[in-house]
């Protein structure tokens, strides 16, 4: 009889390695929250969906609030590498680069699993008094901000961070109504008063003090 040959590793196989119940949990809680809302999913929710033990929870965040912290770290820094991306991927002058964010925010919004932003959502969740979510959602904002504020100096204008809040306010404006309206069309709109706030800040830029 021949001998049955040793199973390989799945990694040696090329197969993908099985996620640890850390990655299992953050991944279920991700769906739950970002489509049903934070207060509306449990924890006995996301630990069925996430196939492991509640204890197990607790030892690796400590608390639902440990894990929805989590979450919104990775759902951010995921975001975050993907809009950068979409925004710079293809090089081009600083004016181009920002053209792109309206195209980039009609992909997001066309995706089925568009849920609005999840920092938003969080915090229009939370106690109002809490500065928890608000303090998570804004340190998520600030590296945004700080790319745009950087490609609006290189386009030659001379307030780049008040301009890149104004950007940001339409991109935000434009999140919340394609996640009530559904319309993924509101990027356009969102893409021509990104261009209005940009080609109104290089003409005040070329104005005389």
């Amino acid at each position: 009889m021949e001998a049955v040959p040793n199973v390989p590793p799945m990694a040696a196989a090329g197969l993908p390695p099985e996620p640890s119940p850390r990655e299992r949990l953050i991944e279920a809680a991700t769906r739950l929250f970002c489509r049903y809302g934070i207060n509306s999913v449990g924890i006995d929710a996301v630990i069925a969906a996430a196939g492991t033990a509640k204890t197990t929870l607790y030892k690796t965040f400590g608390s639902k609030d440990g894990l929805v912290e989590a979450v919104l770290e990775r759902e951010g820094e995921t975001w975050r590498r993907w809009f950068l991306a979409e925004i710079d991927g293809d090089g081009g002058s600083a004016t181009e680069r920002l053209a792109r964010i309206g195209p980039a925010l009609r992909r997001w919004f066309s995706r089925h699993e568009f849920y609005g932003c999840p920092f938003i959502n969080a915090v229009g969740e939370s106690d109002k008094a809490d500065d928890r979510m608000r303090s998570l959602a804004l340190a998520h904002k600030k590296i945004v901000l700080e790319r745009i504020a950087a490609l609006c100096a290189e386009a030659g204008v001379a307030t780049p961070m008040e301009t890149a809040h104004a950007i940001g306010l339409a991109m935000d404006g434009a999140i919340v109504a394609a996640l009530v309206t559904r319309d993924a069309a509101v990027a356009d709109t969102a893409g021509r008063v990104c261009a209005a706030i940009l080609s109104a800040a290089r003409v005040d830029a070329r104005a005389p003090a």
